[in-house]
């Protein structure tokens, strides 16, 4: 696996190629946003993720991360903010940024976090999410679940679909707004409901339930642990 820093604070730079190669992960680093645009976009099959800094001379990194997704540059981007910066993650994912992780972070955190889009890109690419009886077909909009195909309105198989590349993260009502309803309206109340929807097509039958309410936060979709099952 080999991956691009952008960050033009070498020593936090350093630390990180330092941890990521111990992690098995070559790194190459650049601190020009400039410069790192141009070599994304010549050479963004070398590398199975960028982390982008915002705060970067020559070109900033909403400019890169926008640049990059209008050349149709698909390569996972994770985004290092200052704190101060948490307001514009809207902005960061309507530009294409596929997750963000606030400054300072632990480095165990940034590495689930690259592991976790890298996995996703991966399964993304092979058109096929499979998450416990759910299978679906990124290509076809093919819902399979527990061996059966089920039929869902393009609306709820936006909403499994953002779940399902999400799988594990908490995604708040205001993330699934964006990412599923983009400018329509859409209270979180509807956001409820299509979820009660979806539950009643994918969970209600089985035994193990995917879809999970994290009170004061949001939904997440995963496989629970087997202590969570059993109790």
């Amino acid at each position: 696996m080999k991956l691009l820093i952008v960050e033009d604070n070498e020593e936090l730079a350093n630390l990180m190629k330092k941890g990521l190669k111990q992690e098995g992960y070559a790194a190459d680093h650049l601190a020009d946003g400039a410069k790192a645009l141009t070599r994304i976009e010549m050479s963004h099959r070398d590398y199975d993720l960028i982390i982008l800094d915002l705060n970067l001379p020559s070109k900033s990194g909403y400019e890169i991360c926008g640049r990059v997704r209008e050349a149709g540059i698909a390569t996972p981007i994770l985004v290092l903010t200052a704190r101060q910066e948490l307001d514009s993650k809207v902005k960061l994912l309507n530009l294409g940024a596929d997750d963000y992780l606030s400054k300072p972070f632990d480095f165990d955190e940034l590495v689930a976090r690259l592991r976790a889009l890298i996995r996703r890109d991966k399964q993304y690419k092979t058109r096929v999410l499979r998450i416990g009886h759910l299978e679906i077909d990124t290509g076809t909009r093919m819902v399979i679940c527990a061996g059966k195909e089920i039929v869902l309105t393009p609306r709820e198989y936006l909403l499994l679909e953002a779940l399902a590349l999400n799988e594990g993260r908490v995604m708040s009502r205001d993330t699934i707004q964006y990412q599923v309803w983009n400018n329509d309206e859409c209270s979180s109340n509807t956001v409820d409901v299509h979820i009660g929807i979806l539950r009643k097509k994918i969970d209600a039958d089985q035994p193990v339930k995917l879809i999970h309410t994290v009170h004061g936060l949001g939904y997440t979709m995963r496989v629970p642990r087997q202590e969570e099952v059993s109790e």
